[in-house]
């Protein structure tokens, strides 16, 4: 995938894919193997770890998606973009950032997350 912007978008699209199987194509397509993927709640290696972390988040939030909060905004292997969890076309429940590293084979090799907006509880 050559496209930043199309790379988030599918990543993203990983996010808000409930069929398990349809999930883990998606990531297979847009991370390596061994990608890693760290935020303030959870830290995991490989895409069955995000797949797993994915699941949870689902779980948690369910009938909610994701979507890209703004540019993705990009140099050499790295992207960084906002994004929104919340009812389609509705305000956002939950706010954040991530930071992308792209590896040589133009997929996703690194997730660092950030999270702006989060609801009492979480």
């Amino acid at each position: 995938m050559s496209d930043m912007n199309e790379l988030v978008q599918r990543y993203l699209a990983a996010w808000n894919e409930t069929d398990a199987a349809a999930r883990q194509a998606v990531l297979a397509e847009v991370l390596v193997e061994d990608a890693t993927y760290t935020d303030p709640l959870v830290s995991v290696q490989g895409r069955d770890g995000l797949d797993a972390t994915i699941a949870a988040v689902q779980g948690q939030f369910g009938g909610l998606v994701f979507s890209l909060g703004g540019a993705v905004d990009a140099h050499h292997d790295t992207a960084r973009f906002t994004w929104h969890l919340g009812p389609a076309g509705g305000e956002p429940v939950v706010i954040g950032f991530d930071v992308v590293v792209i590896g040589a084979d133009g997929r996703i090799r690194q997730v660092l997350g950030f999270l702006d907006k989060v609801p009492a509880g979480i």
